[in-house]
């Protein structure tokens, strides 16, 4: 009985261990859903637009889209979801362009036409880095507004506190990255999770204005996230919370907007 007994509980510690190393060796591809576009993929959309290109140290490009408003009173530096690619992530474009801001929206690394992989949140952060600094060149940087969505959302964090943005905004925000996946698989410990994200600890940093928008019914980042970032806050931030949204559509919601106009006049 005692053998039996043994034999079951090194099974199971194996299956466990075999778990945690499947998750360790392949969480970009459970992070991370990217759509890929051939390299001579011509985009098309009804508004001016300027595709860029930047080359990494490691010699990999990263493609993004300008989008252009008439008269810009400054520029939207967008960082997208985790899944898609930039054919369809330029359809936020012109919520801001018609408030009068150019808006830059990047491809990660493996999405769109941009070449190569993700395998560090180091390299994530030294990839949107890249991208800012390019904008740097084309703004003056109190007139630059960071825009974070969903995974998006701790990337931008780290580029505000890195940085002298005008604003930083979060859409659908993760307390941590970590915190979220134990949330959703509370079995995975917190060491095998490479992509820490701290948007807690980054917003900590962040001098500039940050507001903070979320859906109360969100099923992909739990909305509780964004009421501990709100303890974070400074006096001077916001946290609005946009009654009956889901993950998806922020964007296009009427709060949203309306507070939207009021912080970007």
């Amino acid at each position: 009985m005692k053998k039996a007994l043994r034999k079951m509980i090194i099974a199971v510690l194996v299956l466990i261990l075999m778990l945690y190393g499947l998750v360790y060796l392949f969480q970009e591809k459970m992070i991370f859903f990217p759509e890929k576009l051939s390299t001579d993929y011509q985009f098309s959309f009804p508004q001016d637009f300027e595709e860029i290109n930047l080359q990494t140290n490691d010699q990999k490009t990263l493609n993004g889209l300008l989008f252009k408003a008439q008269n810009p009173k400054g520029l939207i530096f967008y960082l997208h979801g985790n899944a898609g690619a930039l054919d369809s992530w330029a359809e936020v474009a012109p919520t801001y362009t018609r408030l009068g801001y150019d808006v830059f929206i990047l491809d990660y690394r493996g999405f769109g036409k941009s070449s190569g992989r993700i395998h560090s949140q180091a390299q994530l952060f030294s990839d949107a880095q890249l991208a800012y600094s390019e904008m740097q060149k084309r703004y003056q940087e109190d007139k630059i507004v960071v825009l974070g969505y969903s995974i998006g959302t701790g990337m931008a964090s780290k580029i505000a506190a890195s940085n002298q943005p005008k604003m930083l905004i979060l859409q659908a925000p993760y307390f941590s990255l970590v915190d979220l996946i134990q949330h959703k698989f509370p079995i995975i410990p917190a060491f095998l999770i490479k992509y820490q994200l701290r948007t807690d600890q980054y917003l900590k940093e962040c001098k500039m204005p940050v507001v903070i928008f979320h859906g109360d019914q969100d099923e992909v980042i739990y909305y509780e996230s964004s009421l501990k970032l709100e303890k974070i806050l400074k006096a001077s931030d916001k946290m609005v919370t946009l009654k009956g949204q889901a993950h998806g559509g922020i964007t296009d919601n009427p709060v949203y907007l309306k507070v939207l106009a009021e912080i970007l006049p």
